[in-house]
């Protein structure tokens, strides 16, 4: 798949929505790590060194890659593939820094839509919309619109511009040798050592984001070998080189995530008084059933044919005081991309700015951004008082927004699940956690 990596990390959207660890995580660019040794080598994969000289961080590393390697032959790979490619790695420490960072504040989600939907972004696309004559023949392949598809390719990689320039190799290498998501990072290994292999792409080509995203759409490299495609014609897949490629894979990642075509993504609505906003994150119904309980479109049209068709699920990204929205299925196949609350709004929201579609009717609230420290003592808060949100990992998660619901039910407050600075003191208190 191809993506403009950004790298929300996980942990980056982790207190304006949930964010799940998914296969498109990127990160920005940064210097390019030194390439590992290609110069002829012993038959080992890891070459002897001075006892003394050898650090707990790199024998920890050539452990893990000798217990790697017959997993790797096992997974169809060659002894003399694996000698080539892994002889001389060292782990990269900036990856591992990378991968455990949280953030100490959590960016709320209307300041972060805001910095999605920049002005300059908006203008760019809207010149890409127009110059790019392959689009239309990319919607009538795969049935996604092209602004759907300018805006990824905006929030991966800036339109192409910010790819990330790891070896993706030697990151997946230290991600998995780091051990804490050992078993994806092995497999993203393998699958991009068969990338090399196959001679489509170099080692020297195999360049993204620390997490091992890569190109203009920022594919892992098990996205990349299940579906990315070759648009242009010219028998490669370059999701690298070619805008065609790499919008035209995005498309595919999309409808193999369920996009269905003629369908909108989500509409922003109105909500009427004493509405029950524990039903946010519930029951996906059609339209009809909505508006039956009073809800409206905020723009005040009448819902397409298609639309009015297709189960749509409500969600309240800032809480009861700020916009909220039907999502329809689309919504849910963008977030096969970046599985984020947040990231999909991002993506629906810059994609009608695309199209000429103007600002929300409601406003995003103006909030305080919580500190890491805050949202594990809300969720400490929770368990204490009887409500278990998971683990206190200052993830304001599906786990965490449900417990607080229940919570919130329970102490007759609008049950939006919407963990802000004034729900984080009324739950210290509640819990007797002092300041």
């Amino acid at each position: 798949m191809a993506l403009d990596r950004r790298v929300f990390l996980v942990l980056l959207l982790a207190g304006c929505a949930e964010t799940a660890p998914h296969p498109q995580m990127t990160s920005p660019a940064t210097p390019k790590p030194a390439s590992p040794a290609q110069t002829a080598q012993p038959p080992s994969m890891t070459p002897a060194a001075p006892a003394a000289t050898v650090d707990s961080e790199t024998q920890a590393f050539d452990a893990w890659l000798a217990d790697f390697r017959p997993r790797a032959i096992a997974a169809g790979l060659s002894p003399a593939l694996l000698d080539r490619e892994l002889s001389g790695l060292t782990p990269n420490p900036r990856v591992i820094s990378l991968d455990s960072r949280q953030p100490e504040f959590s960016k709320p989600v209307g300041a972060y839509i805001s910095g999605v939907i920049s002005d300059d972004r908006v203008a760019i696309g809207r010149a890409k919309r127009e110059q790019l004559t392959f689009l239309p023949q990319i919607e009538a392949r795969y049935g996604v619109p092209r602004d759907i598809l300018l805006a990824i390719w905006a929030m991966e990689s800036a339109f192409g511009k910010l790819q990330g320039d790891f070896d993706v190799v030697r990151s997946m290498a230290s991600l998995a040798a780091d051990g804490r998501r050992r078993g994806w990072a092995e497999g993203e290994l393998i699958a991009a050592l068969k990338i090399i292999d196959s001679g489509e792409v170099t080692r020297e080509q195999l360049k993204g984001s620390w997490a091992g995203a890569m190109g203009q759409t920022q594919f892992l490299p098990t996205s990349y070998r299940a579906t990315a495609v070759d648009f242009d014609g010219d028998g490669k897949r370059d999701i690298w080189g070619s805008d065609a490629d790499s919008l035209a894979s995005a498309a595919n990642l999309l409808v193999k995530g369920g996009w269905k075509p003629g369908v909108g993504w989500a509409k922003e609505v109105i909500l009427p008084p004493g509405f029950d906003y524990a039903l946010a994150e519930g029951p996906r119904e059609i339209p009809a059933w909505w508006e039956e309980k009073g809800v409206r479109r905020a723009d005040g049209l009448p819902w397409t044919a298609a639309d009015a068709a297709q189960p749509a699920g409500l969600i309240l990204p800032s809480g009861a005081a700020g916009p909220a929205f039907l999502a329809l299925p689309n919504h849910f196949a963008i977030r096969t991309y970046n599985n984020s609350t947040s990231y999909a709004l991002g993506i629906g929201l810059l994609a009608d700015r695309f199209g000429g579609g103007g600002p929300l009717v409601t406003a995003w609230p103006q909030e305080t951004a919580l500190s890491l420290s805050d949202r594990m003592a809300a969720q400490i808060a929770l368990a204490r008082v009887g409500f278990n949100p998971g683990p206190a990992d200052g993830v304001v998660g599906a786990n965490t927004r449900k417990a607080l619901r229940a919570w919130q039910q329970s102490q007759q407050l609008p049950a939006d699940g919407y963990l802000s600075s004034d729900m984080v003191a009324r739950l210290k208190a509640r819990a007797g956690i002092t300041p």
